[in-house]
């Protein structure tokens, strides 16, 4: 991969991982235009470093709230910061369990199955229009639609299902505030994607290739820069109900990618 392509790579993923469009599945369409000849574990290793620098850009985005549920926890009142830190580890258990028990299998799908991800993105394309036409409500996020949100989280370890599409549209459709379900979203998947990148970096996973730390850096770099960007507009967006415009993105380019496959 050269630092070009991981540069553009990166602000895709920058994009993508907060717009509802699939951060994964444009990854994977990404290295398909680009010819990438990369191993699946070389490119699950890219997958994985610019998945980093998009949970960094939460981060930075969500602080205080990542303060007020690190608070929660710790100091263990029975308060709304706490319940509320107890909601967002209820809704990682799915999707650890999947990646704990389906690692391999889940690699494999990264190594350009680009009829899956069209496929993917137009299940993604009606997750959101729906949405969009749920009415509005003041709900917060209980813990059983946390648990939920939670799964429909694990199903969007798919390329091509966004994670921020699938349960933001999840919450909203379970009747959760615009506003909550999309602060929910994004806060609920950092402390996955963190111990995904421990769990690779003991295992050995960045061990090998380190002729290719340039291109990994850039693309992390570009990935953080714009997913801080990404992040803050996209909470704009759910707030002003404007889903249905990346539905029919999400259309438009499942479609494509499946007719492009074909021929």
């Amino acid at each position: 991969m050269s630092l070009i392509e991981a540069i553009i790579l990166g602000i895709i993923q920058g994009l993508t991982e907060f717009l509802p469009v699939s951060s994964s599945g444009h990854l994977e369409i990404g290295k398909a235009l680009f010819g990438s000849e990369a191993m699946p574990s070389e490119s699950m290793q890219f997958t994985v470093v610019v998945h980093g620098a998009t949970a960094l850009s939460t981060i930075v985005v969500f602080r205080k709230d990542l303060l007020q549920i690190i608070r929660g926890l710790f100091q263990f009142r029975l308060n709304e910061e706490f319940f509320f830190s107890l909601k967002i580890l209820l809704s990682m258990i799915p999707a650890a369990v999947v990646g704990v028990l389906f690692n391999d299998e889940i690699e494999q799908l990264f190594n350009g199955q680009i009829l899956l991800v069209g496929a993917m993105l137009g299940v993604t394309g009606l997750l959101l229009f729906l949405a969009d036409r749920a009415r509005v409500t003041d709900k917060q996020v209980s813990f059983g639609s946390s648990i939920i949100i939670g799964i429909a989280q694990a199903i969007a370890i798919l390329p091509g299902i966004s994670r921020s599409g699938a349960t933001i549209a999840t919450s909203v459709l379970l009747g959760v505030d615009k506003s909550r379900a999309a602060r929910f979203s994004f806060l609920m998947v950092v402390p996955l994607i963190l111990g995904k990148m421990a769990k690779d970096v003991l295992d050995g996973a960045f061990s090998e290739g380190v002729g290719s730390m340039l291109p990994l850096t850039a693309g992390f770099i570009a990935a953080f820069i714009v997913g801080v960007i990404a992040c803050t507009w996209m909470i704009s967006l759910v707030k002003k109900s404007q889903l249905k415009y990346f539905s029919y993105y999400c259309f438009a380019a499942g479609l494509i990618s499946i007719v492009l496959t074909l021929i």
